[in-house]
C-alpha cells in the first residue's frame, strides 16, 4: 500500500468548547470546571516539557497554584528557549491608539489572516485574553517601549490596520521570556518546581489509556530516565527544521510532539507551514540555518526590486521611478503590511521574473531610506537599532546606507497537535500548548500572535482546563515497574542501540539538507501534485538509506550530539512524509499552503471552502503505513468565510 492511500476515518469533534454567544464562552468554560482544593493540589504532580514562552508560563503558573511541577529542557539554561529569538512584538487589544482596535476586530483580523482555517471559540479567546497578557507582563517588569505620555507604544504588524503590537525594541521575546522566566524560578525556590536542564524528552508513557509520564535522556551523561505524574504538558515549540534551513534555533525538533502522535495523538494540518518574508538571503551551501528580520521593520521600511530585468546598479543608483514597489503597487491598502504569506509570494513573483536581487538573484531590497529621511536616523535607530546591528554583523553592509536584502524562509508552523478547547489532545491527560498545538493560527499566523498564544495558553487557560481534568479523574500511583513504563524505556534504549550499530558512510547532517531540499522544493512556497507525489517517492527512499547507512560516532553513554540529532532527523523524515500526504490532499490554496493548481486569475490563493472547510487531523498506524484521517469540521458564525483581499 502507498503511503499516499490513507483512508478517512470518524470525525473528530472539539467537545470542550462552549456553545452559545461567542463573548461568553470562556467565562462560562471557566465557571463550568472543576476545581481541585488547594490542599490537594500538593499532592498532584504534573510534567511540563519546554521552557519557552508556553512551558515557562504554564509550570510557573501552576507551582504557583499550589501544583507539583517538573519542567524539561534540552536546552543548557530554560531562559534559552527559542522564544527568545522572537523580535518584533506582541499583540493585544488594548486600543490605547484609539485607532479603532477591539477584541472583536483582534478575533476578525486573526480568524481572516489565518485564511478561516481556525476555529473561532479558540481565536476569540486568544483575543479577549491579549489584554491580561499585556497587564501581567508589564507587573513583572518587562520594559516594553513607552511613548512621551508614558503610555505602552505600539507599532503595526502586517494583516492588520490599526496598531496593536506591543514591543520592547527588536527583543520583545526575550524580554517576554525572561518574565516568564523569574516567574518559574520564583516558583523553583519556593518548592514547587523542579527544573532539569539538558534533558531531551524521547517518549511518552501512557498508563491504560492516559498520559502519565515521559521518558527522557540525561543529555550529559546519557542515562535514560523515567519520570511519572498525574498529567503531561507539551509545549515544544515547532517543527520548521524539517527544511533543514529555517529561522528556527538548530535545536528545534519534532520528537516531543512526534513521539505522541506515534502514541495515539492525532497531528492535525502538518503542511500548514508559515513562509516569513523578511528574512537574510541564503549565503551558500555552507549555512545550516538562517536569520530573521522583524517584520516589525516593514512600519517603515519599503519592499522594492528593480523594474528593469538585468538592473545590477548599486541600489542608491536606481532612481525612485525605476523601482517597482511591488507591495504598494498590488495591495495599495496594506502596502507593506500585508499578511506574511501574500509578501512572500509576491517577493517569489518577482524574483521568478528575474527582477530579484543580490548575488543569487533570491533577494529583495527593504529600504529605510525614506524614514530616514522622514523621522531622522536617531528615530529609527531607537526603534529598530539591534536588527540593523545583527543584519550588518552577518551581511558587511549597513543598512543606515545600503538597503537590506531579503528573501521569505521557513519560520513557522500552524500545525500540531491536535486539542480541544481545553489544549487536552487525543490522548487523555496529555496537554500541548503554544506552536506545539494546532489552535490558533489556521493556514497562517499573523505577525506577533505566536507570543500571544504561548503567553495566554501558559498564563491563562492550561491552568484552569488542567484542573478540571485532574478533578474528574481519579488517578492511581504508577510504579516504576509498571510495564507501559518498561516498554516505553525499552523502546528508547533499542531505538538508541540501533542508530548506534548502523555505522554506515553518511553523516547526519547530509540526510537533514537532501531532506530539507526535498521539502523546499515539493512542499515549500508553492506546493503542487506532481511536486508532492514525487517527494512521496523520494522520502521514503531517503529514510530507508538513513536507517541502513547514518554514521553515528561515540557511545550512547555520554554527551553525543550526533545522536541526539539523528534522533530528531529519523523523526523529521516520518513527519516530512505527513507533510507532503496533507499538502497533497488539500486540494486548495489556503494561507502559507499555496497550490499551484488552486489559484485566481491574478495569481493569489484559491480556497475551496465547501470541500476543505475542516482541520485535518492525523492518526499514526505504523511506520510506513497510510495514516488515518479525521476531520473535524469548522463552522463560522461570527467571521463569514470570503476572498482574502488586502488590495
Amino acid at each position: 500500500m502507498s503511503f499516499s492511500d490513507y483512508t478517512v476515518g470518524a470525525p473528530v469533534v472539539d467537545k470542550a468548547a462552549p456553545d452559545g454567544p461567542i463573548e461568553t464562552r470562556w467565562e462560562r468554560r471557566k465557571f463550568g470546571v472543576k476545581l481541585v482544593n488547594p490542599a490537594n493540589k500538593r499532592k498532584v504532580h504534573i510534567i511540563v516539557v519546554g521552557t519557552g514562552l508556553a512551558g515557562g508560563a504554564a509550570a510557573a503558573t501552576l507551582g504557583e497554584a499550589g501544583y507539583q511541577v517538573t519542567s524539561f529542557c534540552y536546552q543548557d539554561s530554560p531562559r534559552r528557549a527559542h522564544s527568545i529569538a522572537a523580535q518584533g512584538g506582541i499583540n493585544a487589544a488594548k486600543n490605547y491608539r484609539n485607532d479603532g482596535d477591539s477584541v472583536y476586530r483582534l478575533f476578525y483580523d486573526t480568524v481572516k489572516g489565518g485564511d478561516f482555517r481556525a476555529r473561532e471559540s479558540n481565536v476569540h479567546r486568544l483575543a479577549e485574553i491579549s489584554r491580561q497578557i499585556i497587564d501581567q507582563c508589564v507587573a513583572q517588569g518587562v520594559p516594553f517601549a513607552r511613548e512621551y505620555s508614558g503610555l505602552l507604544d505600539t507599532r503595526s504588524f502586517g494583516g492588520v490596520q490599526v496598531s496593536r503590537t506591543f514591543y520592547a525594541r527588536g527583543q520583545t521575546g526575550q524580554q517576554l521570556l525572561l518574565g516568564a522566566y523569574q516567574a518559574m524560578e520564583r516558583q523553583v525556590n519556593a518548592g514547587t518546581v523542579t527544573v532539569h536542564s539538558r534533558h531531551e524528552m524521547l517518549e511518552l508513557i501512557v498508563v491504560e489509556g492516559r498520559a502519565r509520564g515521559v521518558v527522557v535522556r540525561d543529555m550529559v551523561t546519557g542515562e535514560i530516565e523515567s519520570h511519572l505524574a498525574d498529567a503531561v504538558v507539551l509545549a515544544t515549540g515547532g517543527y520548521g527544521n524539517v527544511f533543514y534551513l529555517s529561522t528556527n534555533a538548530k535545536g528545534s525538533n519534532v520528537t516531543a510532539t512526534w513521539r505522541a502522535h506515534r502514541k495515539g495523538a492525532l497531528f492535525a494540518n502538518p503542511c500548514f507551514t508559515q513562509i516569513h518574508p523578511t528574512c537574510i538571503p541564503v549565503s551558500g551551501d555552507h549555512q545550516s540555518k538562517l536569520t530573521l528580520m522583524s517584520e516589525s521593520l516593514r512600519n517603515d521600511g519599503r519592499v522594492w526590486v528593480p523594474k528593469q530585468i538585468g538592473d545590477t546598479r548599486d541600489p542608491r543608483e536606481i532612481p525612485h521611478e525605476e523601482r517597482d514597489y511591488f507591495l504598494e503597487r498590488k495591495y495599495p491598502s496594506f502596502g507593506n503590511l500585508v499578511p506574511r504569506d501574500i509578501a512572500s509570494r509576491a517577493a517569489k513573483e518577482v524574483c521568478d521574473e528575474k527582477r530579484g536581487v543580490g548575488p543569487t538573484g533570491l533577494g529583495v531590497y527593504l529600504d529605510f531610506d525614506d524614514a530616514i529621511q522622514r523621522l531622522g536616523r536617531k528615530a529609527v535607530e531607537a526603534k529598530y537599532g539591534n536588527l540593523f546591528e545583527m543584519y550588518e554583523r552577518i551581511t558587511g553592509e549597513n543598512p543606515y546606507e545600503v538597503p537590506m536584502r531579503i528573501f521569505p524562509a521557513v519560520h513557522y508552523t500552524m500545525g500540531g497537535l491536535w486539542v480541544d478547547y481545553d489544549l487536552q489532545s487525543t490522548i487523555p491527560g496529555l496537554y500541548v500548548a503554544g506552536e506545539a498545538n494546532f489552535s490558533d493560527h489556521g493556514a497562517n499566523r499573523l505577525g506577533a500572535s505566536a507570543l500571544m498564544q504561548g503567553l495566554s495558553d501558559g498564563y491563562f487557560v492550561l491552568p484552569v482546563t488542567i484542573g478540571d481534568y485532574l478533578a474528574s479523574n481519579k488517578l492511581a500511583p504508577v510504579a516504576p515497574d509498571d510495564p507501559a513504563v518498561v516498554e516505553a524505556e525499552t523502546e528508547v534504549r533499542e531505538r538508541i542501540e540501533r542508530l548506534l550499530s548502523i555505522n554506515g558512510t553518511r553523516t547526519v547532517d547530509s540526510f537533514h539538507r537532501e531532506l530539507g531540499h526535498i521539502m523546499w522544493d515539493y512542499c515549500g512556497m508553492e506546493r503542487t501534485e506532481d511536486g508532492l507525489r514525487k517527494a512521496l517517492e523520494l522520502i521514503p527512499e531517503l529514510r530507508r538509506e538513513f536507517w541502513n547507512n547514518v554514521k553515528i560516532p561515540g557511545t550512547g553513554q555520554e554527551l553525543n550530539q550526533s545522536l541526539e540529532k539523528a534522533g530528531r532527523v529519523a523523526d523529521f523524515l516520518e513527519l516530512g512524509e505527513l507533510m507532503c500526504l496533507d499538502a497533497l490532499h488539500r486540494r486548495e490554496s489556503c494561507g502559507g499552503h499555496f497550490r499551484g493548481e488552486s489559484q485566481t486569475e491574478d495569481g493569489e490563493a484559491q480556497r475551496d471552502d465547501e470541500n476543505f472547510s475542516y482541520a485535518a487531523a492525523w492518526e499514526y498506524t505504523g511506520r510506513g503505513s497510510a495514516p488515518v484521517l479525521h476531520k473535524e469540521e469548522l463552522e463560522f458564525e461570527y467571521v463569514h468565510p470570503t476572498q482574502r483581499s488586502y488590495k
